[in-house]
């Protein structure tokens, strides 16, 4: 099975190029919208829709063969994903367009990319640093979507095929505890603190509430720039996220390939939902809503399948409480855990629950079937 890996480009059009670039976006999202109404509500079948709608969509909209192919392709693939949420597809804005082999082709020899558009084809220049060019070199990736971002610029997604290693056979398990204190703490005992994140989130949240306000309640010109600032200040939080859980991520799967371990997580699936039923102020339920632990999962499944370090999620049901010496419940109390009526086992909670996790993650790969119980009493 091929694992198939986004590299994002920034492309260099010419003022000629961008006009063209738009237009053929809004032709595009115009015909899916047609096709969208033309096409009956409940027909989600790609060939079933061409047929209908092939000729009517050329003569009315300009697109190429192809192209007229990814729109139909387009509204199949959103009708079905609506489908699924008990809702009906909508309209479509103009931001992104689907290529193909046909009306796609990556330059190598002067890092361009060659696109389709209404009038033709366009050879636009790569933006683009030495990391898309090592990912890229020697490739020929078959397909790709021309992405305009809110800030104007203009990406093209590239899609590239690649065949993932076979798993290795791991003779351990490595167990992460995620959090919020610690983003990650793992059960050889390396943790990744999470402080300099929340204090990081702090402040761009004070930011945005400092402009927020100006942008409302200042002078014309205070106005104008506050709302500036917050456009260039967009995305920059979401960034530093990105790039603290790339650099967990990969040292996680750096740290189990070299000893041959496997990875297992606590499937968190639904924890948001959960703790906000809880009392909590807003400053806590800001943090909590915005702790990225999804992401770190992601990037870790990927680069995890990249490896060939297997992954496997446990259920987090008191990981954090039991003690992973003897198996009973012990007492919590922020970072501290404590086995009481126990061993007496006493450290870092999260410590205690990442090597909780990593003996749930063994039992997957038993051949023997479970091991891990309680010792009971009085039999």
């Amino acid at each position: 099975m091929n694992q198939v890996l986004t590299v994002s480009c920034k492309l260099n059009p010419s003022p000629e190029q961008v006009k063209e670039i738009d237009a053929t976006l809004k032709a595009f999202a115009d015909a899916c919208t047609w096709i969208n109404l033309e096409a009956p509500a409940k027909m989600t079948n790609g060939a079933a829709i061409q047929k209908i709608v092939y000729h009517p969509v050329r003569a009315l909209f300009g697109l190429s063969a192809n192209l007229t192919v990814r729109a139909i392709a387009r509204v199949c693939s959103n009708r079905k994903t609506a489908r699924i949420k008990k809702t009906l597809a909508k309209g479509f804005n103009p931001t992104s367009i689907d290529y193909d082999a046909r009306i796609f082709a990556l330059r190598t020899k002067d890092w361009s990319v060659g696109l389709t558009m209404l009038n033709g084809r366009q050879q636009s220049p790569l933006s683009i640093g030495n990391y898309q060019r090592h990912l890229l070199k020697g490739l020929k990736p078959t397909s790709a979507t021309l992405v305009k971002r809110n800030d104007g610029t203009y990406h093209i997604q590239i899609q590239i095929k690649s065949e993932p290693p076979e798993p290795l056979t791991p003779t351990d398990c490595l167990g992460v505890d995620l959090g919020r204190t610690d983003i990650a703490h793992t059960s050889t005992g390396e943790n990744f603190d999470g402080q300099q994140l929340k204090q990081v989130r702090d402040r761009y949240s004070r930011t945005r509430a400092g402009l927020q306000h100006r942008a409302t309640k200042g002078t014309r010109s205070t106005r104008r720039r506050s709302r500036q600032l917050q456009k260039r200040l967009s995305g920059r939080e979401r960034r530093f996220q990105a790039n603290i859980n790339h650099t967990i991520s990969f040292r996680l799967v750096k740290q189990a390939k070299a000893q041959g371990m496997s990875i297992a997580l606590e499937d968190l699936t639904g924890i948001r939902e959960r703790t906000n039923k809880q009392p909590r102020n807003k400053t806590e339920r800001r943090r909590s809503n915005s702790w990225a632990f999804f992401q770190l999962r992601q990037f870790l499944a990927y680069k995890a399948v990249r490896a060939g370090v297997p992954l496997v999620l446990v259920t987090p049901a008191y990981t954090s409480k039991t003690c992973h010496c003897c198996h009973r419940i012990g007492e919590r109390q922020g970072k501290r855990f404590k086995c009481v009526g126990g061993c007496g086992w006493h450290g870092d909670a999260d410590f205690n629950g990442a090597i909780n996790i990593s003996q749930l993650g063994r039992l997957v790969d038993s051949p023997r079937g479970p091991w891990l119980a309680c010792q009971l009493q009085g039999f």
